[in-house]
C-alpha cells in the first residue's frame, strides 16, 4: 500500500497514454489499465509514501506555491526491476525543483518516503507496463516508440492511494 503525490495530465495526453495501454494489453502485455484495482490514471509521481497521515500530507502539499500547468516531453523508455516499463521525460531542471519541494513538504509531516523518490534518487517516469518479462521488452519498445516523443500537458495534481485508487485532488499544482 502506498500513497503517491501525482501529476495528472490533460484529456488529450491521458487519452494518448490510455491508447498506448490498450495497444499493449491487446499484445498481451499487462498495463496500469488492468493492474490491481483497475482505477489507475496516467500520471507521473513526484513522490511515493510508504507510511503517512493523509490529512497532514494533503495540507503540506496544498501549502506549496501553485506553479500552474506545464508540459513535459517523454522521449525515452526505461525498464525497471520487476518488469515495470515506463516512459521517461527529457530532463527539466524545473521538474526536479518542483519534486524536491514536494518531497521536503511531505517529509516534514513524518511520512516515510519510498527510497526511489528520495531527494537526489528520483527518476521521473510514467508507468506503461507493469510486469513485463524480458521476452516482452521488444514488443513493448516497438509500441512505445510509435508514439515517442510524446509531449503531455500537466494540468493538476492529486494524492492517490495505490491500493484502492482513492484520489484526493490538490488545490495547487506544485
Amino acid at each position: 500500500m502506498a500513497l503517491g503525490v501525482c501529476l495528472l495530465f490533460d484529456t488529450r495526453s491521458a487519452r494518448a497514454l490510455r491508447d498506448l495501454w490498450s495497444r499493449l494489453e491487446a499484445a498481451g502485455i499487462a498495463t496500469l489499465a488492468t493492474h490491481t484495482h483497475g482505477r489507475h490514471h496516467p500520471h507521473l509521481s513526484y513522490v511515493v509514501l510508504l507510511d503517512w497521515d493523509v490529512d497532514a500530507v494533503h495540507a503540506a502539499v496544498a501549502a506549496l506555491p501553485d506553479h500552474g500547468p506545464f508540459e513535459i516531453t517523454f522521449d525515452a523508455l526505461a525498464a525497471f526491476r520487476r518488469g515495470r516499463v515506463s516512459l521517461v521525460p527529457a530532463p527539466a531542471a524545473d521538474l526536479l525543483t518542483r519534486q524536491q519541494a514536494v518531497v521536503r513538504a511531505v517529509s516534514g509531516t513524518g511520512a516515510r518516503v519510498h527510497r526511489h523518490y528520495a531527494l537526489d534518487r528520483w527518476l521521473p517516469h510514467s508507468s506503461v507496463a507493469t510486469r513485463s518479462a524480458t521476452r516482452e521488452l521488444p514488443a513493448v519498445a516497438s509500441l512505445v516508440y510509435e508514439i515517442l516523443p510524446l509531449t503531455v500537458r500537466v494540468t493538476s495534481a492529486a494524492l492517490i492511494d495505490s491500493a484502492t485508487g482513492r484520489t484526493w485532488t490538490l488545490p495547487v499544482l506544485p
